[in-house]
């Protein structure tokens, strides 16, 4: 590994670090009741019930639940394992939707047009009240003869959410390679989908990484939401609601699963790095590469090449 992936690795790490002393210092510094000027708050409070030490909050987590023998460790991660399956559904289901409309709206310019304004409106709409209508809608939803599960109405939020990033940065790199690139594909008499798979899909792929780490984030976050305004029992989002009800007596246990919710988050964007790793050798062919690779073709085999 070299020196510099080593800075990049460690600098989430640096990050974290430098929020959690941000955090004791801002404790220590600003009183309990904040800072009030002219009878307006422009600092938040201090105190314990409001901003706990950070060893008091995970100490938390090895304190018993009050539902159960478990620890709340133990019920954080299995509310994490449950949310995170949902969100990873929902996640599936936004990109193959989301690139799916990108092929379209690059294949057929009419379709961009037309599409491309009601896809950007779509995050307009608050999740917030969303969530409920597509799960009292899934309720009377009958697919093949099997019920609606409640579980698929928060992976639909999900993919809601997730969607829409992939669609944008997919269209964008679709619709990267220069004329001259495209030309030298035609040229060949390569079909639109030998260029979409040669040409398009390789360029595509800087954009779409970036695409992809917002696209899980935002399933992680849709998914949190929807058990939240829904009710849905198990997932990490009930779980806050439930520690949010006990902040009178226990103010630091709210933290645990907000943490939880976090770690879902990195989870699912460092997956997605992972996924950038395998996919860095799939690069754009670029003008240059074509040409010294071109005079190495056996002359006449060139098309029989691209269009095998």
């Amino acid at each position: 590994m070299t020196a510099a992936r080593v800075r990049r690795a460690l600098m989430p790490v640096i990050a974290l670090l430098i929020l959690a002393a941000f955090w004791e210092l801002y404790k220590a510094v600003v009183p309990d009741d904040g800072v009030s000027l002219s009878g307006s708050q422009i600092l938040p409070r201090s105190d314990d019930a409001s901003m706990p030490h950070l060893s008091q909050v995970l100490s938390e987590f090895t304190e018993d639940e009050v539902t159960g023998g478990d620890t709340v460790l133990v019920a954080v991660a299995n509310a994490m394992w449950y949310s995170l399956r949902m969100a990873f559904a929902g996640f599936v289901a936004g990109v193959v939707v989301g690139f799916l409309l990108a092929l379209a709206m690059q294949r057929v310019r009419i379709v961009e047009r037309a599409l491309l304004p009601y896809v950007v409106l779509s995050q307009t709409v608050p999740l917030i009240a969303l969530a409920p209508l597509v799960y009292g809608w899934g309720a009377n939803v009958s697919i093949l003869g099997q019920d609606w599960k409640p579980w698929m109405s928060v992976s639909i939020i999900s993919a809601y959410l997730a969607f829409f990033p992939v669609a944008i940065g997919a269209l964008r790199g679709l619709s990267s390679p220069t004329p001259v690139q495209q030309e030298l594909l035609r040229s060949y008499a390569a079909p639109w989908w030998r260029t979409t798979l040669v040409l398009r899909l390789p360029s595509c792929v800087p954009y779409l990484i970036p695409s992809l780490r917002l696209a899980a984030a935002a399933a992680v976050v849709g998914g949190v939401v929807a058990e939240i305004s829904t009710g849905r029992q198990g997932g990490i989002g009930r779980l806050i609601i439930s520690y949010a009800q006990q902040a009178t007596g226990d103010p630091a246990k709210v933290y645990a699963p907000i943490i939880g919710a976090a770690l879902m988050g990195l989870v699912a964007v460092a997956a997605i790095s992972l996924l950038d790793l395998a996919l860095r050798r799939y690069q754009p062919v670029t003008v240059s590469e074509a040409a010294v690779r071109e005079p190495r073709i056996p002359a006449g085999t060139a098309t029989a090449k691209v269009l095998s």
